[in-house]
């Protein structure tokens, strides 16, 4: 029977479920990435894009029944990009090698409606940092672009913080990415320390300026962003370091672009 009540006829066939291609780009991913790939069992594809794993990362992705093709790493958004060129199928759920959908979001990719090449969807994202989820602060409300279809919406070319651009607004999915990108908070400081010159880089080639005396004023304002307006305090000392985090965000690459210390936006940073 049809969602309607009336039976398939032969003449008229129940349109087939349009496959979705799930994309990761990963190295060194470790024994949580077994995790990762179980949640995308609503798809009919994943292929993960390796850039030289020695952990076991490729290993894991072929015993889950994975696609594994391989590339050196050329930056985010290029990897991201080159990835998606890879998959099967048209509609793409790009999911990071730390990422796991849950129960709720997987439910939702088996039942949507995939007639519209134009349709695109967000889904939040709850990060972690060790056990504990971060509510607030910063990262509050996250939403994040990762179901596409790639005839109609991609990743930008950039080496950092790439991100989707799609013909119109997204819907949002139900459910969540659960976010286990941080083992602590030395690693949610190490990460934005590790991007500021990528991100200095980017704002060169773009033309951009900075300007030295308004960098107080957007470090004090990016932290009482987080802190105070969006209650990161509520997250106790992870809070502080999340908004410490998004000071070192907001200063670091203006001022390594001051000093002439930004890097280009080219390949061979490891994923």
């Amino acid at each position: 029977m049809t969602a309607g009540g009336a039976s398939a006829s032969p003449r008229h066939p129940a349109a087939a479920p349009r496959p979705i291609s799930a994309v990761i780009v990963a190295r060194d991913a470790g024994p949580a990435f077994a995790a990762v790939l179980e949640s995308l069992a609503p798809c009919a594809e994943v292929l993960v894009l390796d850039s030289g794993s020695t952990d076991g990362t490729v290993e894991r992705a072929r015993a889950a029944g994975a696609r594994v093709e391989h590339q050196p790493f050329l930056g985010y958004g290029p990897q991201k990009r080159r990835a998606v060129e890879l998959a099967s199928h048209d509609w793409i759920l790009s999911i990071d090698a730390d990422e796991v959908l849950d129960a709720e979001a997987q439910a939702a990719c088996r039942g949507l409606d995939l007639s519209d090449p134009a349709a695109c969807w967000a889904i939040r994202r709850r990060t972690f940092v060790g056990r504990h989820e971060v509510r607030h602060g910063a990262w509050k409300g996250e939403r994040v672009l990762r179901l596409f279809n790639r005839t109609t919406a991609g990743f930008k070319d950039l080496p950092v913080h790439e991100e989707v651009t799609a013909s119109r607004p997204p819907r949002l999915l139900p459910g969540s990415i659960l976010h286990h990108s941080y083992a602590d908070c030395t690693a949610v400081l190490a990460r934005s320390l590790r991007y500021a010159p990528l991100k200095a880089g980017i704002m060169r080639a773009r033309g951009e300026a900075a300007q030295a005396w308004t960098l107080p004023f957007r470090g004090a304002a990016a932290f009482v962003k987080s802190y105070v307006l969006r209650s990161g305090w509520r997250d106790g000392g992870i809070g502080f370091v999340v908004a410490v985090a998004r000071v070192i965000d907001s200063t670091l690459p203006r001022a390594l672009l001051l000093a002439g210390a930004a890097d280009p936006p080219r390949s061979g940073r490891d994923a």
